[in-house]
């Protein structure tokens, strides 16, 4: 009886051994009932080591890229885009009117005009179109042409004077002339500084007469256009003298809205400096 125990017990010993390496195995993915003579994995049998290649290979201990993979080329530094103003942008706009890509007279702000004509340019080229001006684009565009002159950067903007009225002989005058679409500075009679200007549309009339400065804005933005109106000098209700982007980049292709647009930004910022509130102004034919 107690022999009959002892077998008993070696049986059931062995079946739970036999038992328990089955689900090991197919817990492992051997796929079917283990057999009798099925074993557990070994180590050779377990799943290949990674190659080299592999993702895990490649990475390392917390999961980062090895030193060996190779990171993405990164973008080139941009250079010039919207809203810039400088001497490099007036250069970009002379070169690129060189070539066909900037049909206007440079002006040194960089806005949606001269964004679309970079454009045309890196599509030419087949170069990323952003827009904007980056390393890439700048020394392919200085290899396809020259340095401007200094007409080039800076074309005339001064039309011929003609006779000044006879109100404009004296004192402190802002001269302005419809007839030869000048501005003349002028001090007890004796000119000072002229400029171009432009005026208003048939439906938005310069105002003429004889007026007074009164007030000044250096930095101001029409209340009714949403425009820049830099270096305004108000002489007509909302009307005033000051210098205008489009003027520079359009020239007479343009009007004002009955202000008197001045397109030499540097002509404009030393006469503001000079001009004061209660100086007269005329506007004459």
């Amino acid at each position: 009886m107690q022999r009959s125990s002892v077998i008993r017990r070696a049986l059931l010993a062995a079946a739970a051994v036999a038992l328990a390496t089955g689900c090991t195995a197919q817990a492992a993915g051997t796929g079917g009932t283990a057999s009798p003579s099925s074993s557990a994995p070994s180590a050779s049998s377990s799943a290949p080591a990674p190659s080299p290649s592999s993702p895990t290979a490649s990475a390392t201990a917390d999961d980062k890229p090895s030193s060996s993979s190779t990171p993405d080329k990164p973008a080139g530094k941009v250079l010039m885009d919207d809203g810039d103003e400088s001497a490099q942008v007036r250069e970009l706009q002379a070169r690129l009117r060189q070539i066909g890509y900037f049909d206007r007279a440079p002006t040194g702000f960089y806005g949606t005009m001269t964004a679309g004509a970079v454009k045309g340019f890196q599509k030419k080229r087949e170069l990323p179109l952003t827009g904007s001006v980056d390393e890439t684009t700048w020394q392919r565009l200085l290899a396809m042409t020259r340095e401007p002159t200094a007409d080039e950067l800076k074309p005339s903007t001064t039309n011929k004077l003609d006779k000044p009225d006879a109100r404009c002989m004296t004192g402190r005058v802002l001269c302005i002339s419809k007839e030869s679409r000048t501005l003349a500075w002028m001090i007890d009679g004796k000119v000072v500084s002229s400029m171009d200007v432009r005026f208003g549309s048939e439906n938005t009339p310069t105002r003429e007469g004889t007026f007074s400065v009164g007030w000044k804005a250096k930095d101001w933005k029409s209340t009714i256009y949403h425009t820049p109106m830099p270096y305004a000098m108000f002489f007509s209700g909302g009307q005033a003298v000051h210098y205008s982007s489009d003027f520079a980049a359009r020239g007479y292709n343009g009007a004002s809205h009955g202000c008197v647009n001045v397109r030499d930004r540097g002509k404009i910022a030393a006469l503001f400096d000079q001009v004061k509130v209660g100086d007269k102004v005329v506007v004459h034919w």
